[in-house]
Parts: C-alpha cells; sequence; structure tokens
C-alpha cells in the first residue's frame, strides 16, 4: 500500500510554496545578490515588507532630503529659524501575478504525485526565478527594450500596475564621444571611461542644498562601493580595452577588497574605481540606435543603494507565494498553480521644479553593442 499526500492537501501546500520561495531566493541572480530587506537596507533592491502582514495594494516610500540650514551662532535667536523636514514621496502599488503547470493524466503518468510535485517545484521556481530577474532589469531600464527570450512582452498589463520611467537627463550617459540615441556610432562601445564619467556624476550629484538627491553607494563590509551591472557583449567590449595586463589588475581589486565575501562580490568580473563590475544576458537591449542605421545597444546599469523597490502583499499562507492544486476531468489529471501578489518599481522623486521624475538610485550606460561572435 503507498502513502502518499493527497491534491491541496495543506500539508503539502504549505509544504511545497515554502520551499518554492526558499528555492527563488536561492537561485535568483537579484535577490542572492542584491536585495536587501528592511527600511535601512544599502542595497540596491530594498524589499518594503509593509504590506505582507495586512491589507492594502499600495505602499508610500518617503525620501528624506537633507537639511540645508545656515548654522545659528552665539546668543542669536534659533526659534523661527528651524529648519522643516522635507520629504520626496514615493508610492508603488501591488497586485497578483500567477502561474500553472499541468501535471498531465493518470494515463499517461506513471510518475507518483509526490514526485510530479516536485517537477512542477523545480519548474515553477525556474520560471519565478527568471520572470522576477527580467522585472528588474525592466524597470531599472525604464524600458523592456527590444530584445528576445523574455518572459514579460512590452504589453503585459503589470506594467500599468507601476508604469516604467525612461532615465531622466541628469541619470542618463552615453559611451564614447555619443549623447544621444540618435549620435550613438559603433565606436561607443563600453570602456573604462564610462565608468569613471559615472562615479563622477554619481558622487557630486545633488547634497548641495538644490533640492536634487544624491546617489547613495551600496554599503559593503569593510566600504562603500557602487556596481556597474552590463551585458555580456560589453563586457567583452571592457575586456577588450582594458587588455590582459588591466584586466588581471581589475580581478586581482576585486580579490582583494574587504568584503569580498559579500555576496555583491560573488560571480563579479573585478572592481575598478571602487565600482564592483558584473554582467548578464538579460541587460536591456535595443535594435534602433544611430541615425536611421538600427545599431544595436545596450543598457548598462551603474547602481546605486535604493534604486528600486520590490514589495509582496498577503497571501494568508505565511510566505510570499501560494501553491494550489486542482484536479481536473474528472479526477483524470491535476494542475498547480503558484501565485504571488507583488510590485516592482524603480525608486523616483520630484525636481525641484516639480515637474521632473528623476530617478534616485541608477544611471543609465546605453554603449555600442554587437555580438562579437557575430
Amino acid at each position: 500500500m503507498r502513502s502518499y499526500v493527497g491534491v491541496n492537501d495543506p500539508q503539502a501546500v504549505k509544504k511545497w510554496a515554502s520551499l518554492m520561495a526558499v528555492a527563488i531566493n536561492k537561485s535568483s541572480y537579484w535577490a542572492k545578490k542584491f536585495v536587501g530587506e528592511g527600511k535601512d537596507a544599502r542595497l540596491p533592491v530594498q524589499r518594503i515588507d509593509d504590506l505582507e502582514s495586512g491589507a492594502g495594494d499600495e505602499v508610500t516610500v518617503d525620501l528624506l532630503m537633507p537639511m540645508n540650514q545656515e548654522p545659528t551662532i552665539g546668543d542669536e535667536t534659533l526659534e523661527g529659524k528651524e529648519a522643516p523636514l522635507k520629504y520626496f514621496t514615493d508610492r508603488m502599488r501591488i497586485d497578483q501575478v500567477r502561474g500553472g503547470a499541468d501535471l498531465g493524466s493518470r494515463m499517461t503518468k506513471k510518475r507518483t504525485l509526490r514526485n510530479l510535485r516536485q517537477d512542477a517545484k523545480r519548474a515553477a521556481t525556474d520560471w519565478w526565478k527568471r520572470l522576477q530577474d527580467e522585472l528588474y532589469f525592466i524597470y531599472m531600464s525604464g524600458s523592456r527594450g527590444t530584445g528576445g527570450g523574455f518572459i514579460w512582452s512590452a504589453s503585459n498589463s503589470f506594467f500599468s500596475v507601476n508604469a516604467l520611467t525612461a532615465p531622466d537627463s541628469m541619470h542618463m550617459m552615453y559611451g564614447g564621444s555619443a549623447t544621444s540615441k540618435l549620435s550613438l556610432t559603433s565606436s561607443d562601445t563600453m570602456k573604462l571611461r564610462l565608468i569613471d564619467r559615472a562615479v563622477a556624476k554619481a558622487e557630486t550629484m545633488g547634497g548641495d542644498g538644490s533640492d536634487e538627491l544624491s546617489m547613495i553607494p551600496v554599503s559593503i563590509e569593510g566600504g562603500d562601493h557602487y556596481i556597474a551591472l552590463m551585458h555580456t557583449y560589453q563586457a567583452d567590449s571592457l575586456r577588450q580595452e582594458a587588455g590582459t595586463g588591466g584586466w588581471l589588475d581589475i580581478q586581482k581589486a576585486a580579490a582583494a577588497a574587504e568584503g569580498a565575501k559579500n555576496p555583491i562580490f560573488t560571480g563579479a568580473m573585478g572592481m575598478y574605481n571602487d565600482v564592483v563590475l558584473h554582467k548578464h544576458r538579460n541587460v536591456i537591449r535595443f535594435s534602433d540606435y544611430g541615425a536611421g542605421v538600427n545599431l544595436p545597444a545596450a543598457r548598462a546599469l551603474f547602481l546605486g543603494a535604493q534604486a528600486c523597490f520590490v514589495a509582496y502583499g498577503d497571501n494568508e499562507t505565511g510566505t510570499r507565494y501560494r501553491w494550489t492544486e486542482v484536479q481536473k476531468d474528472h479526477e483524470n489529471s491535476v494542475a498547480i498553480g503558484t501565485h504571488a501578489i507583488m510590485g516592482v518599481k524603480k525608486a523616483t522623486y520630484k525636481s525641484k521644479d516639480n515637474n521632473t521624475v528623476r530617478d534616485f538610485g541608477v544611471i543609465a550606460m546605453d554603449t555600442y553593442c554587437a555580438d562579437p561572435n557575430a
């Protein structure tokens, strides 16, 4: 006699939902390195947990401006000169996201229900991992781009929950001598000089009483760093430009850095000018750059802290994911559903004139980006 947990048994549902959540966090590119918990997190993605234990589909995030008050000296009167605290407010919403797997019929499947659950968990984990990793690239880039291979289509209704926002002029840079999408040429590739320029911009932006916010570096044991996340083809161009000896120094710098065992350094290509260099195939790509020549390009992300927010809603299961099982066709087949209530949004604020939406923790770096093997 074989004993197994039946369809939709609460024990199995909670067990598999929990196991799936753990597996997603362990295998997700972003979750392993760049997602921080709590409002004081100093990582590129900040998880907001205000909606996880109660009702609500919107959360408000306040960005506190630094005080720009001239000091009062000696016995001069302070009363009436106190500076009011000033906040920029950002809002994000959450909605239900679902996926499912059909386990097939009893006649065509000879595996046990327990094994089929394992297969479904493996497939669902991979699907959720890809789905969420793609969202971070899309939202922080402010575009889905024109590249293929994504789960998300540009017309998916999820992008109306929190709208995509294109980079503003203060947070937009181009490779080489290019100053715009149309002026980009095939010589404007990813180079170390672009990293240097981004560092200079990040270190001098805002914080001077102009009501523009400064970028905050990512906090890692032993020091503060920015992160440059580029496409694999951009990384190849950077290696070629640095040369063998220069690239070896870049790799040595990452290995010798304080806090080098931090997950942010895991899988890093190296470190240059205190910027940790990463690459990923899902960095947003375009195929319409240049003046009427349709050049391939990619949008590398220069990241500081709190560049993006992610929030989850209450699933009434004790986890961020819900697992459901449904019998179909007179119990001849079983379908499994996986569910999450979530939202993703790039962190933005209003400019001093209150008319321009500005990014907070990310600078877009667009360069020419072609397949080196083409």
